[in-house]
């Protein structure tokens, strides 16, 4: 016989022995050893690559996931705040990094795909359809999108409702889209996929859409609204009431609906864990529903403030951008409208709701004090939140709230700040909603808008910031990744320059300073921490140390005047102060410079 290349032996056990007849020893057998490489050894089992652990050992490890990312928020803040040994600093920085990616690896773990949700469907429309007189095609899309495991059992019940509705009362029958020229088979298309660290669901058909008269008739017949309300009422609000518990279109009820149950638990669950629905809908051409979910609801980062003398946390998802409103400007920069307050930014009228006043309390701010706002999302509208004081952003740990606090709108959780103190997580709509910011805001918004009447003049979103070394200066906005405050003990000098251990990588520090090409000035406080402005831009990040973060401009910039120093793009006037913009490839290919 032939040879065979690669070989091993085994053992192969002695044959039943059977009277008068001599059977003799067996011998070693050749077996075929894979070759690495081959297509044997290249295909390992799915026994090999895959385990089955139980649901609760999972939940388990979640939990003490999130205690220990309490415990390095602690062990953060207490080093941070005393001026500790080079070697300390250095091993909280690497707890900081294996505290991350252990949390980020648990998180994969509870990781499921949407299409274990989306799998269903199919039978559900098919019977449906068959049960209405319908025909229905159902397309889905993106079935790979994860989701956490807990948020996936939470909007298996709005996606039904959403999805029933669609077909019940969103596509019509076979006789009557032929009559308005559509092909008899209806569309209903799920879609699921990333969208600004949140996961988008939309439930979209072609059918016959939502007429707002209707839908606002069947709300004053069912006592649901005033008519005084609905006088003022745009079409997309008058879409908006089928979420009002008890609100049906149906003539009568039957298996499938009529008993207005339906929206209202859709938007109610989808709140329930973070989540925001959206409606729109084109009278015969189609509506479309679409949910905004958070990814995960055990760890999540968020953007602590100061509200009187207790402190709050914003889930980052929420934060728009942040700004501060000088004292000499608050009094002609806050206008009124309609008797509330708001702030003219980038020429919209961007609502501002006190966190203070709507919290109950009624301590009065110092007089001359500038103002804090924090810029929120509300479903799909933005309102300023002004608070006393705006901290850090740092993840932190949802804790439930207990039966006692679950009726106030304000808040959707507790957590455990660094120095061990309970802190409440706000709900932005429900805050929203207590200050009555939602209805017909954007609508005043975009109608009050200040015009661009000189079509010459450059509008470019730029960050405006004070020199380390004094003056005004801009980088654009595109390039900017993050505001960091550093600790002067954490910047290390390598070579010529000065870096800093940032997320894992390594960032190289430019002073602001020194593109005006004047040496900076040394820190009154040799202690206070450095401001950095971290700029990205065509795969380069740099690190600019600023004197102080001013604000955000969008603003027409009329008068320029070509750059008389390296590393200056141009000069421009912003809010009548001459204002160097600087030029962000000289900026990165720039040395560090001391800071």
């Amino acid at each position: 016989p032939r040879a065979l290349d690669a070989t091993t032996t085994i053992p192969v056990p002695a044959p039943r022995s059977v009277p008068g007849v001599r059977v003799p020893a067996p011998g070693p057998v050749p077996v075929p050893t894979p070759v690495p490489g081959s297509a044997e050894a290249r295909a390992p089992s799915v026994a090999d690559t895959n385990i089955r652990v139980d649901v609760g050992l999972l939940d388990g490890l979640m939990t003490l996931v999130g205690e220990l990312v309490l415990a390095r928020n602690q062990i953060v803040r207490h080093t941070a705040s005393a001026a500790g040994d080079p070697a300390l600093l250095a091993t909280v920085q690497r707890l900081n990094l294996l505290t991350t990616e252990l949390q980020a690896g648990v998180m994969k773990t509870r990781m499921q795909p949407i299409g274990n949700v989306l799998g269903k469907f199919p039978r559900v429309v098919r019977d449906l359809a068959v049960a209405c007189g319908k025909q229905v095609r159902l397309d889905i899309e993106g079935q790979d999108t994860e989701l956490d495991r807990t948020i996936i059992e939470a909007i298996r019940d709005p996606l039904t409702h959403a999805v029933r509705n669609a077909v019940d009362h969103g596509i019509e029958a076979a006789a009557g889209r032929v009559a308005w020229g559509k092909p008899p088979e209806g569309r209903l298309h799920l879609r699921a996929f990333h969208e600004s660290g949140k996961v988008v669901i939309e439930i979209a058909d072609d059918g016959a859409g939502i007429d707002p008269n209707r839908v606002r008739d069947k709300a004053l017949a069912a006592k649901l609204v005033t008519a005084d309300r609905v006088a003022g009422m745009s079409a997309r609000e008058l879409v908006n009431l089928v979420f009002l518990p008890g609100f049906t279109t149906a003539d009568r009820v039957t298996h499938f609906s009529g008993r207005g149950v339906g929206m209202d638990v859709v938007r109610t669950n989808i709140e329930k864990i973070g989540g925001t629905v959206d409606l729109e809908s084109r009278p015969a051409r189609g509506t479309t529903v679409r949910m905004k979910i958070p990814l995960t609801l055990a760890i999540i980062p968020a953007l602590t403030i100061t509200s009187g003398a207790e402190r709050y946390a914003i889930p980052q998802v929420s934060v728009v951008e942040l700004l501060h409103i000088d004292a000499d400007r608050a009094g002609r920069a806050v206008e009124s409208v309609h008797g509330a307050p708001v702030y003219r930014l980038r020429g919209s009228l961007l609502p501002l709701v006190s966190l203070a006043r709507e919290l109950g309390d009624c301590a009065e701010r110092p007089a001359g004090a500038g103002l804090n706002v924090v810029v929120v999302q509300a479903d799909d509208r933005q309102f300023g939140l002004i608070v006393d004081a705006i901290h850090d952003t740092e993840e932190i740990v949802v804790k439930p709230l207990q039966k006692l606090l679950k009726g106030v709108g304000a808040f959707a959780g507790a957590t455990i700040m660094g120095d061990g103190k309970v802190a409440l997580i706000l709900d932005v709509l429900g805050l929203a909603q207590r200050a009555h910011v939602l209805t017909g805001t954007r609508a005043r918004a975009r109608a009050e808008a200040v015009p661009d009447t000189t079509p010459t003049e450059v509008r470019e979103p730029a960050l405006l910031f004070a020199a380390p070394g004094g003056g005004r200066m801009a980088v654009p906005l595109a390039c900017v990744a993050r505001l960091e405050e550093f600790p002067r003990s954490a910047v290390e000098r390598v070579g010529r320059g000065f870096v800093v251990q940032y997320r894992g990588a390594i960032l190289p520090l430019v002073d602001a300073g020194r593109a005006r090409g004047a040496r900076p000035k040394r820190p009154r406080d040799p202690n206070a921490p450095l401001q950095v402005v971290v700029c990205a831009h065509r795969g380069r990040r740099a690190g600019l140390v600023v004197g102080r973060v001013i604000d955000i401009v969008d603003e027409a910039v009329a008068a320029r005047a070509p750059a008389t120093r390296p590393g200056v793009a141009f000069t421009a006037v912003v809010r009548d102060r001459v204002t160097e913009f600087l030029d962000v490839d000289a900026l990165l290919d720039a040395e560090g410079g001391a800071p």
